[in-house]
């Protein structure tokens, strides 16, 4: 008869519920806004307030960057819920939701016109948020709180 034990798993902590609500809501409304500029688009855009210059840019997204795009706002969304689940996938989903977001910046920047079109305050608040929800899964990961 062993009397070794499993170690226990860590428990979580009350921040990880909080981060992972809020990365929930953030990200969704990120997939949100992606259905509804696909189902609606032009109509959905001015409901925001964009102007036609922006609607016409968003309106001649190739069909690859529409799929970049797609990719960073959906791995953000699974990364959000694999926060959740306590997953240790949930860095490399937030990870590639980063790389989408940073190569459709770039696609904006360097498309004649994009950089007139495109908020930077907005650009970079959700810069700021990818590089957060990265940090904090690392950080989780590295505590071993995600498993």
């Amino acid at each position: 008869m062993s009397t070794e034990t499993a170690p226990l798993a860590r428990g979580a902590p009350w921040h990880l519920w909080l981060v992972a609500a809020i990365a929930i809501l953030w990200n969704g409304y990120g997939g949100y806004d992606y259905v509804m500029s696909q189902l609606q688009g032009a109509a959905y855009y001015r409901r925001l307030g964009m102007t036609e210059a922006q609607i016409a840019f968003m309106a001649g997204y190739p069909v690859w960057m529409d799929a970049v795009w797609a990719v960073g706002v959906w791995s953000a969304v699974a990364g959000s819920v694999l926060l959740l689940l306590r997953s240790r996938w949930a860095l490399s989903a937030f990870v590639l939701s980063l790389v989408g977001f940073l190569a459709s910046s770039a696609y904006a920047l360097a498309t004649p016109g994009g950089a007139a079109v495109i908020s930077p305050v907005m650009s970079l608040v959700i810069a700021g948020g990818c590089l957060f929800f990265i940090w904090y899964a690392w950080a989780m990961s590295r505590a071993g709180v995600l498993r």
